[in-house]
This record gives C-alpha cells, sequence and structure tokens, in this order.
C-alpha cells in the first residue's frame, strides 16, 4: 500500500505585538493552503490591550502561548524569544516552511536565514510592512486580504481605501509575459502566476479587489483571453488598436531560390 503524501510541516510564530487577533480565522485558513501548522505559537505580553485580544481565541486554533513581560520599556523581549525559537525549530530539521507573522521589519534577518538553509519562509504582514522583510520571504501575504468575515464596517472601510485598481496589475503581469518563452505569445495562466509571486513575493490579485488571477486579468482590460474546452487558461498581451492581429503557429513564407544563370 503506499504511503499517503504528506503536506508540509509548517511552523507558525506570531508576533502578537505586531499582529490583530481580527486575522486569526483567515490566517490559518490561507496556511492550511501551504501545509500543515505542526507548531502554533505566539509571543507578546499578553497583559498589554492588543496582545490580550488574542488571549481570547487562543484554544480556537491551538496556539500555544510564549508570554513575555515588558520589564524594560524599549526592550521587546517577545522578538528575541520569537528568534530563538525559530532558529532552534530550524536546526531541528523537522519543517518545511516557518510562517512569520508580523509588520515588523525585524525579522528581515530572521527569514533571510531560514531561507539560506533552503527552508521556505511566508510572511504575514500589514500593507505597512517594510519591503525589506517582503522581499526577504517566498511568499509575503497582506493581512487585510485576510480578514473576511470577521471584519467590521470600520475595517471593510479601512481595506477599501487600500485596494488597487486592476488596471495597476497590468504593468507587472507584461512583465511577466514578456520574460516568458512563447513563439505566438499565448502563456499559460498558471505559469504566469508562478512568475508573479518569483518576481513579487506580495502579489496577490485580492490587492486588486479579485479573489482569483483569472478575474484580475479579465479586469485590466489589457489581455487576450483563451480556454479551449479541458484545456488550460492561456492569456497574451493585447496587441496596440490598428495591429493586424498574429495568427497562432503562422510560419514565415520559404524564400524563392534564386534564378540560375545560363
Amino acid at each position: 500500500m503506499a504511503s499517503e503524501t504528506r503536506s508540509p510541516r509548517l511552523a507558525v510564530l506570531i508576533d502578537a505585538d505586531n499582529a490583530s487577533a481580527k486575522i486569526a480565522d483567515g490566517l490559518f485558513e490561507e496556511i492550511a493552503k501551504i501545509g500543515e501548522a505542526s507548531v502554533r505559537r505566539i509571543y507578546g505580553d499578553f497583559s498589554n490591550a492588543r496582545s490580550k485580544a488574542w488571549a481570547d481565541i487562543l484554544s480556537k486554533h491551538a496556539i500555544i502561548p510564549q508570554q513575555q513581560f515588558a520589564y524594560t520599556t524599549g526592550k521587546n523581549a517577545s522578538d528575541i524569544t520569537l528568534v530563538i525559537d525559530a532558529m532552534d525549530l530550524l536546526h531541528g530539521g523537522r519543517f518545511d516552511g516557518f510562517c512569520l507573522v508580523s509588520s515588523d521589519s525585524d525579522f528581515t534577518r530572521l527569514a533571510a536565514r531560514i531561507r539560506e538553509h533552503g527552508v521556505d519562509v511566508y510572511g504575514f504582514g500589514e500593507q505597512k510592512t517594510p519591503e525589506s522583510f517582503r522581499q526577504a520571504c517566498r511568499r509575503f501575504f497582506y493581512t487585510e486580504n485576510l480578514l473576511g468575515g470577521t471584519a467590521n464596517n470600520q475595517d471593510v472601510a479601512a481595506r477599501s481605501q487600500l485596494l488597487q485598481p486592476p488596471d495597476a496589475a497590468t504593468p507587472i503581469i507584461k512583465k511577466v509575459i514578456a520574460q516568458m518563452e512563447s513563439e505566438d505569445g499565448w502563456v499559460a495562466l498558471g505559469e504566469v502566476g508562478k512568475g508573479l509571486t518569483n518576481l513579487a513575493p506580495d502579489f496577490d490579485s485580492r490587492t486588486y479587489g479579485s479573489r482569483k488571477l483569472s478575474d484580475l486579468v479579465r479586469k485590466t482590460n489589457a489581455f487576450d483571453i483563451e480556454q479551449p474546452k479541458g484545456g488550460t487558461m492561456r492569456i497574451r498581451i493585447k496587441p496596440p488598436a490598428g495591429s493586424p492581429p498574429k495568427a497562432r503557429g503562422a510560419r514565415k513564407p520559404a524564400p524563392v531560390p534564386a534564378a540560375k544563370s545560363v
């Protein structure tokens, strides 16, 4: 009997001082798409008002709290403890990936160090997260996109202000297509998605108000789309207005041989 393929083992480490408890449901739903959250730890001073909100939902998501009392103002013992635990877990060699939940750029070096060991890092933070931390991760998810049904009217209003128009995604999608090898300009949408992740770890169609990449591509109105029956969706950059359409698979006519002299 063939052994069942196991999902990637993930260590989820949450900085309670820099992550809202409102994202918890959406956070673990997103993580479940990546793999199995084998370790779930959260770090903070849970006597603090911001971190205390997490204390009410720890049991729901089986999160183990790591209490860090703020004995000295300005010293973040939570960050230090999180880093120490991350390195211990990394050198244990039992995990395929780490999920670092924070908007703090202090974890940039930690993310880079983990990836140097060939282990994936998935970051989760607000849109204010510094670019250095976002780029250090294999994928980065904006927590504003994870609020879902837990968001109140104020959260929804705040998120709508952060949404970008669909056409703002057009340049980066075109850039990815231009880097792909294609004789006729058509490329598989799935391969475009992979290219976007490699080029911009924080790219997410939800940031542009679309649930899926295919929905975003349609909204931009900048690409031709085709999906043969039973086949995968393909897209290409729309040719400039007025230019004749290029037939797919068309070949250049063979050159006419020069006449031989008598």
